[in-house]
């Protein structure tokens, strides 16, 4: 095209959290990690969350105020400022408004719906007044920045900076949509007396759903792994959106996620005891010994070592683990668990732990230094999540020589490749149904490569250190999708 546009593709990436800043979950890894990578890729990518008041005092500190203006919601007329961060070389932009965002977590109160209704025509008013956030697209994420595709839409279309605004949405976790009372479509949205809009934001009777909203007017659809965006067109994984995601299946693609390759990095990490690399792993044999002292295992090379990290809910598949553990103990495995969750997981773990002696050990605990420690001195991962639209955990495993065991599904699907034990390819091992007999029997296959073919398992284990899961390949793949939607600016 000879009258392309030569200028940088401008990206404003919308979330609720973003690392350092606050983080509850790995949307905050994401909004952290892959705005740098964008804007290595050639975009100029800013970020723009919530100024939450727990945001770490040394970062408030460094922000500037940029501007301050009132943004209509509905009947009213609220105080929006903006402070702005370079982080890294991202500038990060910070909603502010301290009746909404002054609290002690980022969810989980009663006005959830409106605060981040706020958040969202927040955004909107920011493009539209501040020339530094004009944007060709706007990148939102999940249900907390759901409205601003529709608000762009249905309000800003005679705004010179709004009306040319292509609207990404990135599903992270279906199951949280935002659903609230259809109270809030005259009260806080404004949008009662648009049959349009209305009708594409009910999800029954009397209640809307702010997601719903994201996918019927975003310009494109993505989530987090290929496999996810499949599984989100199936009722049993769809959450009641699949016939939207169905409907909408030309505009949905599936991206897996990255993860921040310099901070996971058993040559460089300074959480672990030894250091060590894919050419020299004498180090990772120190960690597994340092490990078993640590947390009360038998000192003993030759056992297996398990590690389970996250949190502990059905979804992550325990109920098979339960139902498993007196097989694997039986076997003389070794299994390492940390984490926080539902209450009768952690008692029945605890439980465990208290049973099985030097075999079994359960931190029922948040400790990110542990963490890299089990990633270290595991010689197993095991996630068998019921779903997973993309996990971290079997990457960063990978990354140190700690082979996963994962159930084949979302992501957990897309980054595992399984074991070949005629070619030796693969990366870790997979099986397929929600069963646990199948989980054990996947688990004590690897056990028993570990046990009789140390060479073919130090071949799989150097193939997973050597995948690449670096954020750049994600970020090619985002700035592919932008173009496309901007086909005037040129790549």
């Amino acid at each position: 095209m000879p009258d392309q546009v030569r200028r940088k593709i401008r990206v404003l990436f919308a979330a609720a959290e973003a690392v350092p800043f606050v983080k509850t979950g790995g949307l905050g890894d994401v909004a952290g990690s892959l705005p740098a990578e964008l804007r290595r890729a050639g975009a100029k990518a800013s970020v723009i969350l919530p100024k939450y008041s727990f945001i770490p005092q040394e970062y408030q500190e460094q922000m500037v105020h940029v501007a301050d203006f009132y943004v209509p919601l509905a009947w009213r007329s609220v105080y929006c400022g903006i402070e702005k961060l370079t982080y890294h070389g991202v500038d990060f932009y910070f909603v502010d408004n301290e009746a909404y965002f002054k609290r002690d977590a980022a969810y989980g109160y009663f006005d959830d719906g409106e605060r981040f209704a706020f958040f969202s025509k927040a955004i909107c008013e920011a493009i539209e007044l501040l020339p530094e956030l004009q944007c060709d697209v706007l990148h939102c994420n999940d249900w907390q920045t759901a409205l601003a595709p529709v608000f762009i839409r249905e309000f800003y279309q005679a705004s010179e900076a709004c009306r040319n605004v292509k609207t990404i949405f990135t599903v992270h976790n279906v199951k949280f949509q935002g659903q609230y009372s259809d109270k809030v479509l005259e009260d806080v949205l404004g949008l009662a007396d648009n049959p349009t809009a209305a009708g594409q934001l009910y999800c029954d009777r009397d209640s809307i759903n702010y997601m719903k909203g994201a996918l019927c007017y975003s310009d494109i659809i993505t989530t987090v792994s290929p496999s996810y965006a499949s599984e989100l067109q199936m009722p049993f994984y769809g959450e009641g959106m699949d016939g939207i995601f169905r409907r909408r299946s030309a505009s949905l693609r599936g991206i897996l996620n990255g993860i921040d390759v310099d901070a996971w990095n058993p040559a460089t990490d300074e959480l672990i005891n030894h250091k060590y690399s894919v050419d020299d792993m004498s180090g990772k044999a120190e960690d597994k010994r340092l490990l078993q002292q640590e947390l009360g295992l038998a000192e003993d090379p030759t056992r297996p070592l398990v590690v389970m990290i996250g949190r502990l809910t059905n979804q992550k598949g325990l109920g098979l683990v339960r139902y498993a553990m007196s097989r694997l103990m039986e076997r003389g495995v070794q299994v390492a668990i940390l984490g926080t969750g539902d209450r009768d997981q952690e008692d029945a773990f605890r439980y465990f732990d208290w049973t099985y002696g030097d075999q079994m050990s359960a931190r029922i605990a948040f400790d990110n230094a542990l963490s890299h420690r089990m990633y270290s001195g595991g010689d197993i991962l095991l996630m068998p999540s019921e779903f997973e639209p993309c996990g971290l955990s079997q990457m960063i495993a990978m990354r140190y020589g700690t082979l996963p065991v994962v159930r084949e599904t979302g992501g957990l699907q897309d980054s595992v490749e399984a074991y070949n034990k005629f070619t030796g390819e693969g990366t870790g091992f997979r099986f397929a149904n929600m069963n646990a007999d199948e989980m054990a029997n996947t688990l004590l296959s690897a056990c028993e490569l570990f046990w009789t073919d140390q060479e073919a398992w130090a071949k799989l284990r150097r193939q997973a250190m050597e995948t690449d899961f670096s954020w750049s390949r994600a970020a090619d793949e985002y700035m592919g999708i932008y173009h496309d939607l901007h086909p005037e600016i040129a790549r």
